[in-house]
């Protein structure tokens, strides 16, 4: 595949018409043909269809087209594109011949036709098909009248997609109206592309065994280059114990095997959230054991169930789930398990996200401190992996022939409502477990049932296309902090005693004793604390702040913006120390040992030097934005605090 045409969204794949399936590099390795060109919408990130998600692919076609026969037994490939949920071309014969779409209103998942599975499917297709005339020039996009239908196949709802026919041209459209409607209708049944036949000509049977020879020689030529990225790599850095990042996914599989190839045997390492999928931890243990692999688990446990009162449904922009369970109890590991750190390969993709987009081959997480991590398929798309997969004879997780994408925590934003259907079909009282809490936690925040149900609590934040969504449904789905909030009395204003001073009152959960407030405020200056009273005096260059157990905070300083600083420190050291995870990040990034973790952050002030490298690493200041609500108050001068942010 190239990106010649990826400025006008496309992207160029090749397809062997002589074996049936999609190639990857230059030729197939089976037949030698350099293959037709086709395009896929961007992305392309195209994977192979399997198990159960063939299933589905045939199952739509013959519900809508009373048969599958054009598709079946044929090599078959998915690719994602954008949409509110699930959106999936589906190719096959080197062409794009429909897309799937998960329908967030009904839950279910909808087919639509493209013009290169109008044509395979124009002869053998019992239903869904719709004949008419007298209409002429440019068609596509256009609607057909009902006085100008001829014939109906079939009886059908409104919103089906259906084959038209129009003398010896085929086109792919929508039907505006039910069957039974449409001649009534004076735009009964839109157009989305009508030509005259291409000359497509249908694949031979092939499958994956095909697509795995095929396409043998560029994933062995793309794992040698990967290979010697990584030897090249530990050549010139210091000797430190080579691990891998092994999460049961297609993507660390591949990145075990790479490391295998560039290393011997290298050891395993795997975070169980306490989310996990039971297939996930069965395969993951069960690998290492065939392959004699040395497995390092970090555990979770219930810090999800633990913390998920206090921060509230995660979000795609709200990960702080992933900072629990997943990176404070690898950074322990670590710490244990490999005390000199470790160099640790990683199957991190460009096309998976935006935020891994630009990632490069050597990378470092802020919060795993002692971890080298690589990324040698960075650039690989999703049928690059399992082509690498296939072609090493490896046995990878059965979820992905379950209808899974991506396979992770069982809850996780990230995934899609589609496969939130598939989790309740295949694990229902996983299910059932969040999707309760969703709608206790809609229920005590003024939210809608839709907010649960059409998945909208994915978002700290509603992306366009869902805000449009809920604006469309007249939902209220605003999502509530479940989080601190802060009411600001007095914005930084001149006081009488000179200088100026700020007053607010802060409302969060106390999840434990005042006392921990005191020992945060001493990564930003000299601490007094009173025990009987419940009031710490925060003492700093730029002023001075008074924290109270009920919540009220108060600054004097010598101007505002000094005001408005030291207050930031107060409201941020109040926060930190209620919402502390003890995950223990923040310990183990301190060069000077001033942090230790018992119950909460104990500081110790003749050690801190006030960097601020803890506070970078702590999962609540990295949320704080989204975690922070302001409930009143403005500056002096009328615009919103800018402090709290």
């Amino acid at each position: 595949m190239d990106r010649k045409n990826v400025s006008h969204g496309k992207e160029t794949c090749r397809w062997c018409d002589t074996c049936g399936t999609l190639l990857l590099g230059g030729s197939c390795s089976e037949c030698g043909s350099p293959g037709r060109e086709f395009e896929i919408n961007s992305p392309g990130d195209i994977r192979p269809c399997m198990g159960d998600s063939v299933k589905l692919v045939l199952r739509l076609f013959r519900e809508n087209f009373g048969t599958d026969l054009p598709l079946r037994n044929k090599s078959m490939f998915l690719n994602k594109i954008p949409g509110e949920d699930r959106t999936d071309e589906i190719i096959a014969h080197g062409s794009v011949v429909g897309v799937l779409r998960f329908d967030l209103r009904s839950g279910r998942i909808l087919l639509e036709i493209r013009q290169a599975g109008a044509e395979l499917f124009s002869d053998c297709a019992v239903k869904n098909v719709i004949v008419f005339g007298n209409m002429s020039g440019h068609l596509k996009g256009k609607y057909i009248p009902g006085g100008n239908i001829r014939d109906v196949s079939g009886d059908f709802p409104a919103g089906s997609p259906v084959i038209l026919r129009k003398g010896s041209r085929i086109g792919a459209g929508v039907a505006a109206a039910c069957s039974a409607d449409l001649r009534n209708q004076d735009k009964a049944v839109k157009i989305r592309d009508i030509s005259e036949p291409s000359g497509l000509v249908p694949s031979p049977d092939a499958g994956l065994q095909t697509f795995a020879g095929c396409n043998r020689g560029h994933a062995k030529r793309l794992g040698r280059a990967a290979a010697k990225e990584i030897r090249d790599f530990l050549a010139r850095s210091e000797k430190l114990p080579l691990t891998v990042s092994f999460s049961g996914g297609k993507d660390s599989l591949a990145a075990y095997a790479l490391a295998c190839a560039a290393a011997g045997k290298p050891e395993l390492i795997y975070a169980d959230t306490g989310l996990e999928f039971p297939e996930t931890v069965e395969y993951v243990e069960k690998f290492a054991a065939a392959n004699r692999c040395k497995l390092h688990k970090a555990s979770g446990g219930n810090g999800f169930w633990d913390n998920v009162g206090a921060f509230g449904p995660p979000a795609k922009d709200f990960r702080w789930c992933c900072k629990v369970c997943k990176l404070g109890p690898v950074t322990d590991l670590i710490n244990s398990d490999f005390p000199g750190g470790t160099v640790t390969v990683e199957g991190n993709r460009r096309l998976e996200s935006y935020s891994r987009s630009s990632i490069g081959f050597v990378t470092k997480n802020p919060f795993v401190p002692g971890q080298i991590n690589l990324n040698p398929i960075r650039n690989w798309r999703a049928a690059d992996v399992w082509a690498y997969i296939f072609a090493c004879g490896l046995d990878f997780n059965p979820l992905y022939k379950k209808d899974f994408e991506r396979i992770g925590c069982y809850l996780c934003p990230a995934s899609l409502s589609s496969e939130w259907q598939n989790t309740r079909r295949i694990h229902p009282e996983m299910h059932a477990r969040w999707e309760n809490y969703l709608e206790r936690y809609a229920s005590e925040n003024g939210l809608t049932p839709e907010y649960a149900d059409l998945g909208l609590w994915r978002w700290k934040i509603l992306p366009p296309k869902m805000e449009a969504l809920s604006e469309g449904l007249c939902l209220t789905v605003k999502k509530q902090s479940a989080g601190p909030s802060v009411e600001l009395l007095k914005g930084a204003s001149p006081c009488a005693a000179g200088g100026y001073s700020m007053e607010a009152i802060v409302r969060m959960r106390r999840n434990r004793d005042f006392s921990y407030v005191a020992e945060a405020l001493k990564l930003y200056g000299d601490v007094k604390y009173s025990p009987d009273y419940e009031v710490a005096l925060l003492k700093t260059p730029a002023g001075r702040a008074k924290l109270f157990g009920g919540g009220q905070i108060s600054v004097t300083a010598p101007d505002a913006d000094k005001a408005e600083s030291v207050f930031s420190k107060a409201l941020k050291a109040a926060v930190r120390a209620q919402m502390c995870t003890c995950c223990g990040i923040c310990a183990k990034k301190c060069g000077r040992n001033a942090i230790k973790i018992s119950g909460g952050m104990i500081v110790d002030a003749k050690r801190c030097v006030s960097c601020g490298k803890c506070e970078k690493s702590c999962m609540v200041m990295h949320y704080y934005d989204k975690l922070m609500v302001q409930t009143g108050g403005t500056h002096a001068c009328g615009a919103p605090p800018s402090a709290i942010r």
